[in-house]
């Protein structure tokens, strides 16, 4: 049985109400929240639901939960969270959290996280040079950028992303073959021992119309996307394009790929978060460690409230927990 951690995120957001939610039900996997244990009681007893919290026991093996319980690996608070309400000072909490995770996970004392959602705005504010958390727990894992894919709970749809946080007029400049063919070895390796897929398919969008239309539309998809397809061909990745974006996600072409790699945020999120909002995972591939993340914001507004989803979060534990089996 695998021993699980999770970080809320910021506290004044709906992460510690999804914590809250999420051991209302017995778990076969072993919850570890890296939070302030009177935050999650605070939560609990503004929403009105029972929980128990028991400092985790690293020592021991894990063990399952019985509904209405939670095991915590305490991290104080810096000031007290107000739901709704942003306080800067708690941005060193939420990075402490991450922090202690990462080391509980490269430690082996956990064998996975998943992390809830953190608000980037409000941690730059505290003086903090944060673009994310992906960016972030490779710097702790002492890794390379991994790759930021997006998948839905059952594999149906795997969406990486070539580019990510940075304008749409950034994007071209971005791209270079070398790149391309290093996010392709990492989705390679990441869907082979993470997922136990012994050879993957990768369908590989365009950048342009059209896929550039044969250099009419823009010459990306033949100067930098094919070449750098062509060369992992040649390293033995199963890697099919570039195609055309918008005939990319069709039924056939989805048939015969493991999981696309799209050029830019909006170019594949799109498509995967109307498909299966509710059910959708971020997935962090190449970190020595096992992460998954909700994929949705911290919302603010449904703090402390009865309209908080919690399908994301627990579509993000399966997930990391099929990633720990087959990486076992």
């Amino acid at each position: 049985m695998p021993r699980l951690l999770l970080t809320p995120g910021e506290p004044a957001g709906i992460g510690p109400d999804l914590a809250v939610r999420i051991a209302q039900n017995a778990h076969d996997v072993e919850l570890v929240a890296v939070a302030d244990p009177e935050l999650l009681a605070e939560r609990a007893r503004a929403i009105g639901l029972p929980l128990v919290i028991d400092t985790v026991d690293y020592a021991a093996a894990p063990q399952a939960q019985a509904a209405g319980t939670l095991r915590c690996d305490p991290v104080a608070l810096a000031a007290p969270a107000t739901p709704g309400v942003l306080e800067p000072a708690n941005a060193d909490y939420v990075l402490a959290t991450l922090d202690r995770a990462v080391e509980r996970c490269r430690a082996g004392a956990a064998a996975g996280l998943v992390t809830g959602p953190v608000h980037k705005a409000v941690i730059n504010d505290a003086g903090h040079v944060f673009t994310g958390h992906t960016g972030y727990l490779a710097a702790r894992c002492d890794a390379p950028p991994p790759v930021m894919m997006l998948a839905t709970d059952t594999g149906d749809l795997r969406v990486a992303l070539a580019s990510v946080h940075i304008p749409l007029a950034d994007v071209p400049r971005a791209l270079d073959i070398a790149g391309l063919g290093t996010i392709l070895d990492v989705m390679h390796a990441g869907l082979r021992d993470r997922f136990g897929i012994a050879q993957p398919r990768i369908l590989v969008a365009g950048l342009n119309p059209h896929a550039g239309e044969d250099g009419y539309l823009g010459r990306e998809d033949i100067d930098i996307i094919a070449p750098a397809i062509d060369q992992a061909r040649q390293r033995g990745i199963t890697a099919r394009g570039p195609l055309p974006a918008d005939t990319l996600f069709t039924p056939d072409n989805l048939a015969e790929a493991d999981a696309v790699l799209t050029m830019y945020h909006d170019q594949g999120l799109p498509v995967i978060k109307h498909a299966a909002f509710s059910r959708t995972v971020n997935i962090s591939l190449g970190l020595p460690i096992v992460r998954t993340s909700v994929d949705h914001g911290t919302a603010l507004a449904l703090a402390g409230t009865d309209a908080v989803d919690t399908g994301s979060l627990e579509a993000a534990i399966r997930v990391a927990c099929r990633m720990i089996t087959h990486g076992a």
